[in-house]
């Protein structure tokens, strides 16, 4: 590090490629973490509702997180964001070591709700941070916007992308952690890992992505119409997605038979799998004869084809078509497709209807929006289970992609793309 140092100032790429390796390496203690920490209580004879309970503080303090962490980013910088994040997981790692089996069942909740706040704290920091960064890399084109915005569409898909594989892969290493070494050694483990992605960032400079001027905390609400309509459709979207896949479905297939190691390997294919989609979003636009950024056509077309799949896989649960696990797995990977077609679009606008001076506090309040949707989902995954199973989920999945459909047709043009 010393040697860098040396070198000179870092570039805009070396800055972010530094924090994009540290998003790497705390996703995937984030997955595996997530995994783990399911598998361990349901293991321990915990219901469905009480797991989603210990995802309560995790998603609640992310909604603060986002909204006051993009508000530090702005003021303070990115570096501070990202290091306070990445040490705040550490030390929920930590703190997990000492969890034990013979802990009174509210203590080991409380306990691990704590923890898990402190997760999610640190997973929305250390995420703002990083996609914030993405657009104070890509270089200004005031001659060519659509070529501007073309490149950045490739930057944030490949960002959310790889994001998201490698989720996958934290899935599938918390069921083998859990299998091998047991829970406390695994997120000790876990711990030690992400300590030394820590001192990676040591060389960021300290005024990544603030503020020229001090904004003030009436900043931290978005005044764009385009932003504010956008956030709420994530709102929706999310909460879709984490009202059957967080706790509901994993569960479920316990009940099928699956082993814990073959549902987190699952999991984990599915999100390395959505990962790529995500990533390669560009280029299955050109594919598809669709070579300039996409807009807001975009957003309401892939929002409406969504709809349509969690409530074909719940009606194919109750009328018995096929193996139920199968019905399951093939539209998971059908969901999982269109889903992550809209989420790059998504994350790509929200950058496109914002300026590279301002871009933590509208992508830190877009993943407030963010957060509370996946609050919402998590806690009645874990609730619909408990009433309906999985179709009362899917049902509820099918109505929140639907209102996000809808939201989404409130879109203004982003505006770049009015200029062009």
């Amino acid at each position: 590090m010393a040697a860098l140092a040396k070198r000179g100032p870092l570039s805009a790429l070396q800055q972010y490629g530094i924090v994009t390796a540290n998003y790497w390496a705390f996703t995937l203690t984030d997955g595996a973490l997530r995994m783990l920490v399911v598998f361990h209580f349901h293991e321990l004879g915990y219901s469905t509702l009480e797991i989603a309970f210990l995802f309560l503080f995790y998603e609640f303090f992310g909604i603060i997180t986002n909204l006051y962490g993009g508000w530090l980013g702005a003021r303070f910088g990115l570096r501070l964001t990202l290091w306070s994040g990445t040490l705040m997981q550490v030390a929920a790692l930590l703190m997990l070591i000492p969890v034990a089996d013979v802990w009174p069942q509210w203590w080991s909740v409380a306990y691990v709700m704590v923890a898990q706040a402190i997760s999610g704290i640190a997973k929305d920091l250390n995420k703002m941070s990083a996609k914030s960064a993405i657009k104070t890399v890509v270089p200004e084109t005031p001659d060519d916007h659509s070529q501007g915005e073309r490149q950045l569409f490739k930057w944030v898909a490949i960002l959310t992308g790889s994001k998201n594989a490698l989720k996958g892969v934290g899935f599938f290493l918390g069921g083998v952690l859990l299998t091998t070494i047991g829970f406390n050694a695994a997120v000790g483990a876990m711990a030690a890992g992400l300590f030394v992605a820590f001192l990676l960032t040591l060389v960021l400079p300290g005024d990544i992505g603030r503020m020229k001027q001090k904004p003030g905390f009436s900043a931290l609400f978005s005044k764009s119409r385009g932003i504010n309509v956008l956030s709420l459709a994530r709102f929706f979207l999310f909460g879709a997605r984490d009202m059957w896949f967080v706790v509901a479905l994993p569960v479920f297939l316990q009940t099928l038979g699956w082993r814990f190691w073959e549902v987190g390997g699952f999991m984990g294919l599915w999100v390395i799998g959505y990962g790529i989609v995500q990533g390669c979003a560009p280029a299955l636009r050109r594919a598809w004869g669709q070579s300039g950024p996409p807009g807001v056509s975009a957003v309401e077309f892939w929002s409406a084809l969504l709809t349509a799949i969690p409530a074909l896989i719940a009606i194919a649960l109750w009328r018995g078509v096929g193996h139920p696990g199968v019905a399951v797995v093939v539209g998971l990977a059908i969901f999982g497709v269109v889903f992550a077609m809209n989420s790059s679009i998504h994350s790509y606008m929200i950058l496109a209807y914002t300026e590279a001076e301002d871009v933590s506090l509208n992508v830190g309040f877009y993943y407030m929006a963010n957060a509370a949707g996946r609050l919402l989902g998590t806690v009645l995954s874990g609730a619909l289970f408990m009433v309906g199973g999985l179709q009362a989920c899917l049902w509820s999945s099918a109505l929140l992609v639907a209102l996000a459909a809808l939201v989404s047709t409130r879109l203004p043009a982003p505006p770049r793309q009015s200029v062009a």
